[in-house]
């Protein structure tokens, strides 16, 4: 094929994308065609690469590079009608083309690769030529390993399943090129690396088990490592590493990853040493210091080692590392990486409702809930999310009264008329609404990422941002919206509800945040009327405080104030919100460790209370109390100024 064009024709080119990414692709052929027609090749060399950025695919695009390499006198006169330092990734692959059609396939794999490291969901490496039979034997095993060493490290592992598809061809040829040359270690080795990443787990431990007996040094005892911990089997991957370490103990990172695979197999205790020691040995390692904080926690769950880890990364923002051991055990924990789940009856019926084929199909039927008592106003905004037409009917109130505020507040989100919550506030602009519903997310990163996405509403006014609370957005028309609306519409309102009190965490970020208008607005929500507006107001005080460390002694303390009220209701009725403030007040590790230990007293009282069969207000009251004398109540915090008598009463049982 070098020396010729054939393998630019449209039929080889392969199935091209759809959509817009079709018509942009076709658009910039179509200019293409055009510039050329007049003879400014240099301008129609843009044009393509555009195309092939939009479709790497597409037939009428392959075709057209062969018409340019024709007019421009041949795939060599080409090539320098493109700039060879472009790194765009559409003027990569156009390269690729013409090199390969010069038979320079080290150049041709090395541009290919290095399109598939700068967007490995492309389809870049589907095209004839380096799908035909001869290429394995024609491309030297060096280009290759070159080739692979340049994109593997971008790539993610594993990759997912889309991407391993785009990525195949590539895969394939390096699987026959390993084939062929089963005598170099080095391309083995990395060979291994991508087959790992594609999932094909067998074949990435044989060929690392090739490269460590043709070459048994460090970087094929690395990779074995790691193909055998994909392979599921970490025993065997630790004595590998633990000899590799022993023969050569300068890799830092290999004892960070020791420690990280102890860890992450149930056995923190084993790999705390490892880390340690990378630690010790460099203090400014990456890696090292963000590992021993997170197998720390791994042993103990103290969410102090995250908010160490939280620390560390905002003062060396050069180590980011300690972002990812961040969001590695922030995943799916509430408030961490996550919104806390709602526990309201009303909320668990929805959901019923929704998981039922033929009741949750009809949004507009006139389903009507009858609630024993009032429950947050947003649980019920949730309920009528799904079915606008419905109707809650509350029958009491408990005691003390969940619609009164906790203190006087100067702003609330709701009004009661008689046992039915209205919103207090207007609804946002549209344009507010917009800005929300394209940012609130149910999960994100970690703590410290899900306030700076918050600050991209800093800029909205103040009323909007309140008005959002009680009138929140339709979720987003994509995959993940979809499933919300259709299954668990309170998900999003806690979402946006989360989301706009970490942006009213950014409003008028300048102001100090003792007197600040910021702090004076999410002290109202907090607390306000019962809600899950309440619990938002607290993540975002705890948010703050984790990213400035001067709020954290009285975000925490106004957090922890709440949740003794909370708890203090919880003796003679549901308090709903009162375990998503414990656990926000386990993660505010600076207070005194009496609030923890209360906290943690008042999630082991619910959980009993839930694990048992129903009982009254009674029951509950007689957990908690007990849970109080197995603690010791002067373990409590000290109280404050405020309401005194009713904190240090907080398990005292009434009397009639």
């Amino acid at each position: 094929m070098g020396g010729d064009m054939d393998g630019l024709h449209a039929g080889d080119a392969g199935a091209s994308a759809g959509g817009e990414e079709r018509l942009a692709a076709e658009g910039e052929t179509a200019l293409a065609r055009l510039v050329m027609d007049g003879g400014d090749l240099a301008h129609a060399s843009g044009h393509l690469a555009g195309a092939f950025a939009a479709d790497p695919r597409l037939p009428d695009a392959h075709e057209a590079l062969a018409e340019f390499a024709r007019r421009a006198g041949g795939p060599q006169a080409a090539l320098e009608l493109f700039d060879p330092d472009e790194p765009f990734a559409g003027t990569l692959i156009c390269r690729a083309h013409l090199q390969a059609a010069c038979g320079n396939w080290p150049e041709a794999l090395m541009l290919v690769a290095a399109a598939v490291r700068a967007d490995h969901e492309r389809p870049w490496s589907h095209v004839a030529w380096l799908t035909q039979e001869a290429l394995p034997a024609l491309v030297p095993p060096q280009a290759v390993t070159q080739a692979l060493a340049h994109m593997v490290t971008a790539l993610p592992d594993p990759l997912p399943e889309d991407a391993r598809e785009a990525v195949r061809p590539f895969h394939d040829l390096a699987a026959a090129v390993v084939e062929q040359h089963r005598g170099d270690a080095s391309l083995a080795a990395i060979g291994s690396a991508l087959a790992r990443r594609m999932g094909d787990t067998d074949r990435a431990v044989a060929w690392a088990e090739r490269a460590h007996r043709l070459q048994p040094d460090h970087i094929p005892a690395v990779m074995l490592g790691y193909a055998l911990r994909a392979a599921g089997r970490p025993d065997e991957a630790l004595r590998v590493w633990q000899e590799e370490i022993a023969r050569d103990g300068s890799d830092l990172s290999l004892m960070v990853d020791i420690a990280e695979l102890y860890a992450s197999t149930g056995r923190p205790g084993l790999g705390l040493p490892w880390a340690e020691r990378a630690a010790a040995a460099d203090p400014e390692h990456p890696q090292a210091a963000p590992a021993v904080l997170g197998v720390r926690y791994a042993a103990d769950g103290d969410p102090a080692h995250l908010l160490a880890l939280a620390d560390h990364l905002r003062t060396r923002p050069d180590h980011p590392y300690a972002a990812t051991v961040l969001a590695r055990h922030s995943e799916w924990q509430p408030w961490l990486g996550v919104v806390a789940t709602a526990t309201e009856a009303t909320v668990n019926v929805l959901h019923r409702i929704l998981d039922d084929p033929e009741m949750g199909a009809d949004r507009t039927a006139g389903v009507q809930l009858a609630a024993s008592m009032i429950e947050p106003p947003s649980a019920s905004l949730a309920f009528l999310a799904a079915f606008p037409r419905g109707e809650i009917v509350n029958r009491s109130v408990g005691e003390p009264d969940p619609r009164e505020p906790v203190r006087p507040v100067g702003r609330a989100v709701w009004r009661y008329e008689g046992l039915t919550a209205h919103p207090a506030v207007p609804a946002p602009s549209p344009e507010a609404a917009r800005l929300v519903r394209d940012t609130a997310s149910a999960t994100w990163p970690h703590i410290p990422a899900a306030y700076d996405h918050g600050v991209r509403l800093s800029g909205l006014a103040l009323d909007d941002l309140l008005g959002v609370l009680a009138h929140p957005p339709e979720p987003p028309d994509d995959q993940q919206g979809r499933f919300l609306r259709a299954h668990r519409p309170e998900l999003w309102i806690r979402a946006v509800q989360t989301f706009a009190c970490l942006g009213l965490a950014h409003h008028r970020a300048d102001e100090p945040w003792v007197g600040s208008v910021r702090r004076s607005v999410l002290l109202d929500l907090l607390d306000g009327p019962e809600d899950w507006v309440s619990e938002a107001a607290a993540f975002a005080m705890v948010a703050t405080a984790w990213v400035d460390p001067s709020v954290r002694e009285d975000a925490g303390l106004r957090v922890t104030e709440r949740m003794l009220a909370a708890a203090t209701a919880y003796r003679t009725r549901e308090v709903t919100v009162l375990g998503s403030l414990c656990r926000l007040v386990l993660l505010c590790p600076w207070l005194e460790p009496a609030c923890g230990d209360l906290a943690r007293d008042l999630l082991a009282a619910i959980r009993r209370s839930a694990d048992e069969v129903p009982a009254g207000a009674g029951d509950r009251a007689r957990e908690m109390a007990r849970a109080a004398e197995a603690r010791g109540r002067s373990r409590l915090p000290a109280p404050g100024p405020a309401e005194p008598q009713r904190r240090r009463g907080l398990f005292r049982r009434r009397r009639g």
